[in-house]
């Protein structure tokens, strides 16, 4: 059984009518609803119940997922280190969108963790260069997103461990 926590700021979908729209149940709902499954057990907290992340859920979590975009200030501190010590316990750890400005990803980098961004509509190819690795499970040579806010390099961050999948802009 993998034992997955999501972290959604929902902020977004309470606060822009089109982003309600796509996600009426919220980023993590959709999220939650795409991984749940028999050999999966999924748990889901928000900025407003932040605070419940606690050791022990931590310690009862395989991977979390990471959303975050604007609320980052709003994350508790000791929830952030909390999140941090996890993973480096063995937590694994996705952080999706904007959350490279998360206090916890923040933390386990060690830098400013800034980046290149633009929003142009360009599309992107995501390579599955590690099939083998765990997150890639079911995961084809690529898959593509239509129109995204393209971020790139510099991005500065530590050299990875590993590289599981690289993305491709045209």
């Amino acid at each position: 059984m993998l034992k997955i926590t999501i972290y959604n700021e929902y902020v977004h979908e309470q606060t822009d009518e089109a982003v309600r729209a796509v996600y009426p149940q919220g980023i993590h709902g959709a999220l939650a609803s795409f991984l749940e499954g028999e050999d999966t057990q999924v748990r889901c907290f928000t900025l407003q119940t932040a605070a419940d992340i606690t050791d022990e859920v931590l310690a009862d979590t395989d991977v979390m997922l990471w959303w975050g975009h604007l609320a980052h200030d709003r994350v508790p501190d000791e929830v952030a280190m909390r999140v941090k010590n996890a993973v480096n316990s063995g937590m694994g750890l996705i952080v999706l969108h904007s959350g490279h400005h998360s206090k916890p990803f923040k933390l386990l980098m060690g830098t400013s963790c800034n980046l290149t961004w633009r929003e142009d509509g360009d599309m992107e190819r995501v390579w599955n260069v590690n099939p083998a690795h765990p997150i890639a499970r079911g995961v084809g040579r690529y898959f593509e997103l239509p129109a995204v806010e393209t971020y790139g390099e510099p991005f500065g961050i530590p050299q990875p461990d590993e590289v599981v999948f690289i993305g491709w802009y045209e």
